[in-house]
Formats: structure tokens, sequence, C-alpha cells
């Protein structure tokens, strides 16, 4: 028998309320956390409607949708969950299916992985599940690939609904500050280059992250501790973390002398947060998701800004090295939601400084098919930040101010000789300078 998936029956619940919409080729994915041992579901969403749908599409799947719809969602989810795979609800036989399936979730896990900075290690489950649910029957055929390997043949799996699935998992949380130089060249004018140099510079910080020493709830805890040790067993536990950068590990390229056109400077606090299963989690998978998490909030929030940079280029015409000064931008801040209105476990969303709430509202039920309220976001967990005007820069010194706590991004950058751009994340601030 092949992977066992042990599945919250509010995916039931879900499944079927598609089943009953008796709507052809339903399509969505499955959300959870891998273990070693067995697979854990607790969300399932359908594709949002395309604005634009293929102009006699009939029933063929549009993969390049779906998958950047799995793109959208994979931003979106805390630490502990992934886009574990696919769903299909049509009336079609299982194996006339299955071809269709494997390059469907092929497809979402390939633009998944691009946006992903850290290394898979050697132990990292690479099995992802397919699901055909006959809309009449409401009969499951559940496949797994092997995405690591491309000819990979479906191997069947379990699947089992159970209730509560995470109502005892662990919550971790911590807050990171971060203080980032990324050089640009001198021909930096456009958004790709940019997002080149960021790409670099973020991968010298993921590695100072990964190295980073995890004390939870002050301690440094063995690799193979147990998480929840000397605690009550399925009871939910709420964990704080602190992750430690030594000395030895900063970037020492900050103090290397190089030519360059200008510089992005992120600067300011994230929060991440980690949920970990109830099944004897080790101390080392619980770090592992939290750093992972730390790493995704910051290249999702970057990206969310290089996208606004596209969207305007032609208006702009980009990042122009013929301006000079300072460019300030606020990048988006955190936002959780409960995944249902009883439960414990989240989701988030970015929101930018000038998006209403509504907005936040509106994607949660586009992209995760949630539905909320404006009382049920949690936007305390970071603060978003105000953009200092130019005057206020010119009478300061030449100095990051410091911030007395952590959840607070009020950072103050100026423009040094060399002309520092600064990019501020964390509902922080984004300054642009360009020499």
């Amino acid at each position: 028998m092949g992977r066992g998936y042990i599945v919250d029956d509010a995916v039931e619940v879900y499944l079927s309320k598609l089943c009953a919409q008796q709507s052809d080729n339903v399509t969505g994915l499955v959300i959870g956390q891998n273990s070693i041992q067995r697979d854990f579901v607790v969300m399932a969403c359908q594709t949002p409607p395309k604005d634009e749908p293929l102009v006699d599409a009939g029933k063929s799947l549009d993969k390049e949708w779906i998958s950047e719809h799995a793109r959208q969602v994979s931003r979106m989810l805390p630490g502990g969950l992934s886009v574990l795979g696919v769903f299909i609800i049509t009336d079609a036989d299982a194996k006339e299916t299955l071809a269709t399936l494997r390059q469907l979730v092929f497809a979402v896990q390939r633009l998944i992985s691009s946006e992903i900075l850290w290394k898979a290690a050697d132990d990292e489950v690479t099995d992802c599940v397919t699901l055909h649910v006959s809309p009449k029957s409401r009969k499951i055929s559940c496949r797994t690939f092997d995405i690591k390997d491309p000819k990979s043949l479906a191997k069947p799996a379990d699947w089992k609904y159970q209730s509560g699935v995470y109502s005892s998992w662990s919550t971790m949380s911590c807050c990171v500050n971060v203080d980032l130089c990324v050089p640009l060249p001198e021909n930096a004018t456009c958004s790709k280059s940019i997002d080149k140099c960021l790409k670099e510079g973020l991968n010298v910080w993921m590695n100072q992250i990964e190295n980073a020493v995890c004390l939870i709830d002050g301690v440094q805890l063995p690799e193979d501790a147990e998480l929840t040790t000397g605690q009550k067993r399925n009871v939910r536990h709420t964990l704080t973390a602190q992750l430690l950068v030594t000395p030895n590990q900063q970037d020492s390229s900050r103090d290397a002398v190089q030519q360059c056109g200008g510089c992005l400077s992120i600067s300011g606090a994230i929060h991440s947060r980690a949920y970990i299963h109830n099944n004897k989690p080790k101390a080392k998978l619980a770090e592992k998701m939290l750093k992972r998490d730390v790493v995704s909030t910051m290249v999702t929030r970057v990206q969310m800004q290089l996208d606004e940079f596209v969207a305007t280029e032609n208006e702009s015409k980009g990042i122009s090295g013929d301006k000079q000064g300072t460019e300030q931008f606020c990048l988006p801040h955190r936002v959780f939601c409960p995944a249902k209105v009883s439960g414990t476990l989240c989701v988030s969303d970015y929101k930018f400084n000038d998006e209403d709430p509504s907005e936040v509202i509106d994607r949660l039920k586009e992209m995760l098919d949630i539905e909320t309220t404006d009382q049920n976001l949690d936007s305390k967990q970071e603060i978003a930040a105000e953009i200092i005007e130019s005057e206020e820069l010119e009478d300061s010194a030449v100095e990051i101010v410091e911030v007395q706590e952590p959840k607070r991004n009020n950072y103050i950058g100026v423009a040094m000789a060399t002309v520092v751009a600064l990019l501020a994340t964390a509902a922080s601030m984004l300054y642009l300078n360009d020499i």
C-alpha cells in the first residue's frame, strides 16, 4: 500500500458541497502537512473561475491557470502547510483522468518550486496526491506521484477521514529583525535585473537563517527531542521561538568595496508562524518549518513589490538610473485569518497600506474559498509603516533608528554618499536610491 492520508472531516463536507453543485470538471487544491509516516490534509479549495475563459476550451483543463492559483495559495500558507496535490470532480472515469491529473500535479509543483529558495532535504517527502471524485457516487480514487521522478507512475494511497485533525497541533511563532543590503549593478534599469540581484541577496540571507540558533521557549532543544515532551498529549500548545544569527554568520559582502549603481536595503521585522502535527514531532522539524516560513514570507513580500514594478513599468519606464535620490515604497504587512470560524489554524494574506480590509476578504474567498469578516482578520502581528518625508530624512543623521518593539516597523533611512536604497519588509518601507 502507498502513503496514508489522514483527512479532516471538514474536507469531506467541502467536497460533498462541490459535488452537489453538479458542475463538471471542478478542480482544486489539497492542502496539509507532510510527515515521514503519513500526510495530514486540513483544507481543500476549488480553482476560482478565470476572468477570460478559454475560447472553445470545452472540458479541457487550463493547467496554467490552475498552477497560478496554486502559486498564489502557496504564498498564503504559513509554515507547516503546503499544497499537497490536486483534486478533480468529474463524471469521467478515474482511469481516463489519471494522465491529466498527473500532468496537472507536476505543473503545479513545478511552478510552486520556482519561488522556493531552500534546497530540499534528503528525507523530504516528494509524493504528491491526486484525487478523483465522482459527483454522483462520491467515490474517491486516490493516487500519488513522485514529483522528483519525471517517469513516476501512479501509486495507490489510503484516504481516511477523521475529525479534528489539527485541533491539537502546536503553534510556534517568532519575530525576526531583518537588515539586508543588496547592491545593484550600474545598469540595473529594469525589474528583471533587480529581481536577479534580490534573489542573490536573499540567498545569502536565507543561509544565515538556516544556520541561526533556534530557541524554543528560551531553550535550544536537541534535534531529536520531542517538541512536547513532558506535556499533555493531544492538547494544543503555543510555543515562542527566537532565531539567533551568530556574528561569524553575518554577510561579509556588506563590508566589501564594489562598483554599483545603487542599493536595496531590506530592514524591519517580520512575524513568522508554523503549525506542527501532534504525531510525536521533533524539535528539528519544528525549527525547519519555522525557518522556511521566515524565508518564504520575506520572499513573497519582495516578489509582490516587484510585481507592482512590472505592472507600472510602462508608465514609469522601470527604476531609472537617471533619477537621483531616494524613492520609498511600503511593502505589504501580513494579515492572519482562521481557516475555519471556530478553528485555531490560520492562513495569511498580505495587505498594502492603501488597501481596504475588504480586499483581503475578497482574496481569501477567491483563492482559498474562505468566508470571513473584518472581525476575524488579525492584523496586529505587524504594524504598517509610514513613509518618512524627504524633509525629515534630510534633518536626520545617517543612521537607522532602532525599533523599540520587534513588532513595530518605523525605520528611518538616509541616503549615504554612495546613495543607498532601503527596502523595509514586514510592513515597513522600500526605499530606492540610484546613483
